[in-house]
């Protein structure tokens, strides 16, 4: 029975919960606590009433009280640490807050401010957040794993090494502040409980002098374990939560480019697993990518397509687009990888790059030399980005190389002369990275690009004087809800054919495909909404392809996922001693 009330979250007076908490013991716990939203029939249950003023305050007034604290912090790395102090004492108002504000502070509990805040975790810890995991402790792990979990349904497990945190590389120990962040977007834009999600950091060493000569580093103080040994550990984890949580996700995060995709490839079969740097990338520029050639009117095999920067993002999307391009349209997989040219730092991968500059998971991607027999080269004989982009004459132009500026105008008007509408991707973030200024792009394409980038950009001017939406390429505008739909339908692996049906409801979404001046993706504030859509197309497909845990129908998916939407209100409390902890 639902009651009508001024919030943006439906309250159920069926909402009961009983708890066996009192006191101090609940006032401290994130999970129960309400602070001055406390009942006065709870407050004498359970032993508050002298604990608390006497004024009883809802959510509404307690979120306008906590924003008026935020907006009094100065710079952002003051507002997360004000964020994750509120996350500490009361989860409900902490993410009832983010809610009513969220693209103002999505970016500060997430990219970019996450990443100042890992980088200074150890001046900044307070109080741990998670498990840690450390590679002299392994004796213990699956004791120290119970512990954390005992009494608790987990359906996500977000972990990293921390070797390559967003942009700033080994954080050691820190980087248990991603692991949180993931997950807490988890929650914010899918609805996934709290209770039932484990950030998690596996401590193998850090390579980072900074930390390693830091005297107040709180983390495992050694080189980072590489080889046998650390395969081991992490082996030792992922069998850990095959034996104890079978049907949960695991949500690989920020691990170094050479054991990226190298995990995923290793567990993907045993598992429910995912890699948000591979395959979230990915699966959101496969959707932007969709709903481009939406307004094109064309095929994801019609395009030729470069991509300038091959590390686990450019291998992601390269990897996403050319399997979407298998299963939509229907070209072989050999046939599908000639549509891509892959550039780094070494110029166009090609064979005679050699085993040293090519790692084992581009080799699908290499060109022959033959092919560029003709073409100039620079002194050390690399194929750089303007001669590839001159002989290929791609139709997308993908950037995730880093490198601020990469695609001058030069590079942009010669692509132009190629195709009416190139699509141009600068995907690289923080913005002073970006390979081009999207005003820019689009300014020397006289408006015709179709953009997107990886950080918030506004709007471009087009020759009739209208404003280009630029689309925003991010994550967490796919992957919560990719994670949602595989924990929805239990299935014991995150298929490519889920990914790709998630991320073809992402692209139907597209504002473009009404107004082709729109952006390429949906607004951000939209995102909670998306992600359920994208949930539910990957729930379904899993039951189209038979690998669906749970005894219910494909029919009844959208039932399911959303109901299945926790959401940040408070509940009745009722005291009971055998209640929930």
């Amino acid at each position: 029975m639902q009651r009508v009330v001024k919030t943006m979250f439906p309250i159920s007076s069926e909402l009961i919960f009983k708890v066996a908490l009192r006191g101090e013991t609940l006032l401290t716990s994130p999970r129960w606590n309400k602070g001055t939203a406390f009942t006065k029939k709870e407050r004498n249950d359970f032993g508050l009433t002298s604990r608390l003023p006497s004024r009883i305050n809802t959510i509404e007034e307690q979120c306008e009280r906590a924003y008026d604290q935020l907006r009094s912090r100065e710079s952002p790395i003051q507002k997360n640490s004000f964020l994750q102090s509120l996350k500490e004492q009361n989860w409900v108002l902490y993410y009832s807050l983010l809610s009513r504000h969220l693209k103002e502070l999505t970016p500060i509990i997430y990219t970019p401010t996450e990443a100042e805040a890992i980088e200074n975790y150890s001046h900044l810890f307070r109080r741990s957040e998670g498990l840690f995991l450390t590679f002299p402790d392994q004796d213990s792990m699956e004791k120290d794993f119970l512990e954390q979990t005992r009494g608790r349904d987990i359906e996500l497990i977000v972990c990293t090494d921390a070797e390559a945190i967003l942009g700033i590389g080994d954080q050691g120990v820190g980087g248990i502040g991603i692991s949180s962040a993931k997950s807490a977007i988890y929650t914010l834009l899918a609805g996934i409980n709290p209770v039932k999600a484990l950030s998690v950091t596996l401590d193998v060493g850090t390579d980072n002098e900074t930390l390693l000569n830091d005297h107040l580093y709180v983390g495992w103080r050694s080189r980072r374990i590489r080889g046998v040994e650390y395969d081991k550990f992490i082996d030792k984890f992922v069998q850990l939560i095959r034996k104890h949580q079978p049907h949960c996700l695991l949500h690989f995060e920020d691990f170094g480019v050479t054991n990226a995709q190298r995990f995923l490839d290793l567990y993907r079969n045993e598992h429910s697993v995912f890699n948000d740097d591979i395959q979230g990338t990915g699966a959101v520029t496969l959707a932007a990518l969709m709903a481009a050639i939406g307004v094109t009117k064309s095929k994801l095999a019609d395009q030729r397509y470069v991509i300038f920067g091959a590390g686990s993002a450019g291998l992601g999307i390269a990897t996403q687009v050319r399997d979407a391009i298998i299963l939509t349209d229907g070209v072989s997989r050999e046939e599908a990888n000639k549509k891509f040219y892959l550039v780094d730092r070494f110029g166009l991968i090609k064979q005679s790059l050699g085993p040293n500059k090519i790692r084992p998971a581009l080799q699908e991607f290499v060109r022959p030399d033959e092919e560029w027999s003709d073409v100039p080269t620079n002194d050390t004989g690399e194929v750089e980005l303007l001669e590839v982009v001159r002989k290929v004459r791609p139709t997308v132009l993908i950037g995730c190389s880093t490198k601020g500026g990469a695609f001058t105008e030069r590079v942009v008007r010669t692509m132009k002369e190629g195709c009416e509408r190139p699509i141009i991707f600068p995907l690289s973030n923080p913005s002073h990275l970006v390979e081009v200024d999207p005003k820019d792009a689009n300014d020397w394409t006289e408006g015709m690009a179709l953009l997107a980038t990886g950080s918030p950009f506004p709007p471009a001017k087009m020759p009739n004087g209208k404003d280009y939406v630029i689309a925003e390429c991010n994550n967490a505008l796919i992957y919560p809800g990719l994670g949602l739909g595989s924990m929805l339908s239990q299935s014991r692996r995150m298929t490519d054919g889920m990914i790709i049906a998630g991320a073809q409801r992402l692209a139907a979404l597209s504002p473009a495909l009404k107004d082709p001046d729109s952006g390429l993706l949906p607004d951000f504030e939209d995102a909670p909404a998306a992600n359920l859509e994208v949930a539910i197309a990957v729930a379904q497909q899993a039951f189209d392809e038979g690998i669906q845990g749970v005894s219910w129908s494909k029919e009844e998916v959208r039932t399911k996922a959303e109901d299945k939407q926790w959401k940040p209100v408070y509940g009745t409390y009722e005291y009971d001693e055998q209640g929930a902890k």
